[in-house]
């Protein structure tokens, strides 16, 4: 080697060692944030879903199903709480929300689907034992995990939407007021349900996110004002629905610890399904009802909803 190689060389061996002759260690990247949000995708079944995650990953999983017409974002608050108190908290943008998993026929958004949806996003992140919280929409397909997955799920928490058997009850007694309060129903049934929450720039769309943050609210409008998205949203409507009564087989009891939470203020469901819920789980069942609080209850009341999540997931651990 010529002096000038061997210059050279040694140049690049200090560089490396260091001055202590020790090699230097790159600067440690910080672990993040036990609340931080990072989003994220996964695909499943030929489907490609988004996430939003927090917590450590060897926490104990908690997966969060959001409702109409919501995202995984409606899971903000509770998201921080939990992976604050440690738990791996995964909130999937579900079937229809996810771009990358709006299947055209409606038929493809049949209840058993959706649920199948969360037990592949399960597998794929290598979670087998998992908590599981919905909300509206979300809480149904909950409800199904709960009773049809009691080996995966270790408890389960409802908010809004009652067991789905509670519901149908009160559905075919066209007297009760959970008949009356699902009226809107019978028009997401329809095609022109779409072009309503579309028309003057999702104007009616919009309506849906009182008391939301402005900026908040924009997000969800940005994800789902579009005729693909509207039409994959309301098809979980169209394809588990009939009549103002759902379609799905009678569930059953269910055999996991179950927190059902509804609000008084909710002009869409009624105190009853809360009531009825409570001799269709084989499991401790706690009612919990939020005053003053409408529909929209992890968004409207978030502290209170995360207290009573974190109370639930630690008594059923």
């Amino acid at each position: 080697m010529t002096t000038r190689g061997r210059v050279g060389g040694l140049f690049l061996t200090l560089a490396v060692v260091g001055c202590g002759g020790e090699p230097d260690q790159a600067p440690a990247t910080p672990p993040p944030s036990p609340d931080e949000i990072a989003t994220s995708t996964v695909a499943v079944g030929g489907l490609t879903f988004e996430l939003r995650t927090a917590g450590p990953p060897q926490g104990e999983a908690v997966i969060l199903l959001h409702g109409f017409p919501e995202t995984s974002h409606e899971w903000r608050h509770q998201l921080k709480a939990l992976g604050r108190a440690g738990y791996r908290a995964i909130a999937p943008d579900q079937r229809g929300y996810s771009p990358g998993a709006r299947p055209g026929d409606v038929d493809a958004y049949a209840a058993g689907l959706l649920e199948n949806d969360v037990l592949a996003i399960a597998d794929a992140l290598g979670v087998q034992r998992f908590h599981v919280v919905g909300h509206d929409m979300g809480a149904l397909i909950a409800w199904q995990l709960a009773a049809h997955a009691k080996e995966r799920v270790i408890s389960n928490v409802a908010i809004s939407v009652p067991h789905p058997d509670a519901f149908s009850a009160q559905l075919r007694d066209k007297s009760s007021c959970q008949w009356k309060a699902s009226a809107y129903f019978d028009f997401f049934l329809t095609p022109a349900a779409t072009d309503f929450f579309l028309n003057e720039d999702a104007s009616q769309l919009r309506k849906n996110y009182v008391g939301v943050p402005p900026e908040d609210a924009d997000v969800y409008v940005s994800a789902l004002a579009n005729r693909e998205a509207m039409d994959a949203i309301l098809n979980w409507y169209r394809a588990n629905i009939e009549s103002r009564v759902f379609t799905m087989p009678a569930l059953g009891p269910v055999g996991v610890p179950t927190l059902y939470v509804w609000s008084d203020g909710d002009l869409y469901l009624c105190r009853q399904g809360g009531e009825l819920s409570e001799a269709l789980v084989d499991a401790p069942y706690r009612f919990e009802v939020l005053p003053g609080v409408d529909h929209l209850v992890p968004e409207n009341a978030p502290e209170a909803v995360s207290a009573l999540l974190l109370e639930h997931l630690e008594s059923a651990r």
